[in-house]
């Protein structure tokens, strides 16, 4: 699995709130789903007010997040 960064924004009707997610996943696209189906889950938006801007495959010495940092480490 590929460590991926996608970048966007969270357009709610009087809020805009730009987020930067990490995940693992074997593709882009499925990455962009499992943002999709994280941030509507735990904020509640659908994914009409969900605009994905970038998504990049980042190297594992780049990862921030420590808990995917060891698992793609481990691999």
């Amino acid at each position: 699995m590929k460590a991926f960064k996608v970048t966007g924004e969270i357009n709610k009707p009087k809020l805009r709130t730009p987020f930067v997610k990490e995940v693992l996943a074997d593709k882009s696209e499925h990455a962009v789903e499992k943002v999709y189906s994280e941030i509507g889950s735990k904020h509640r938006v659908k994914r009409c007010h969900i605009t994905i801007s970038d998504v990049q495959e980042i190297p594992a010495d780049q990862i921030e997040n420590p808990v995917l940092k060891k698992m793609v480490t481990e691999q």
